[in-house]
């Protein structure tokens, strides 16, 4: 696959104001947030600031209270899944293949230990051209139920 712009780096693409979420919290105040700030995930960070996963709205549904948990007492930190990200020097072609590779909709960019970005289907949207956004679509979606 490769990008519309073949110098486009995840700079680039990104959506920047990221609020990253402190892994203490419980997650009805990560659904909060995600709803105030209309995205759809959260980076999650320790208390040394460094971010130590991220968390979706689909986490918080699925494994916490479709699993029979009360999102007032699950912490952030507990749900925060592995954290696969990018530089803000990264291609959009290697992000791309990354967020295939380990079907995910959101992946950050991260400065060392610090957030800078998002770059979600929405930025994706904005940038590449249609039938390369169909591609990774349905390379993400696919097998997903």
């Amino acid at each position: 696959m490769t990008s519309g712009h073949p110098h486009e780096t995840a700079r680039d693409v990104m959506s920047t104001g990221v609020d990253c979420i402190p892994a203490h919290e419980t997650l009805d105040r990560a659904a909060q947030m995600m709803r105030d700030a209309d995205v759809g995930a959260l980076p999650v960070c320790g208390p040394d600031d460094r971010v130590t996963g991220i968390i979706t709205d689909r986490d918080i549904v699925l494994r916490c209270v479709a699993a029979g948990h009360d999102p007032s007492r699950t912490t952030a930190g507990e749900l925060a899944t592995g954290l696969i990200w990018v530089s803000p020097e990264t291609t959009v072609e290697e992000a791309l293949s990354r967020m295939e590779e380990h079907r995910i909709k959101r992946l950050p960019v991260m400065d060392g230990q610090r957030i800078v970005g998002m770059i979600s289907e929405a930025d994706l949207a904005r940038h590449l051209p249609d039938d390369q956004l169909a591609e990774f679509v349905h390379r993400v979606y696919a097998g997903r139920s």
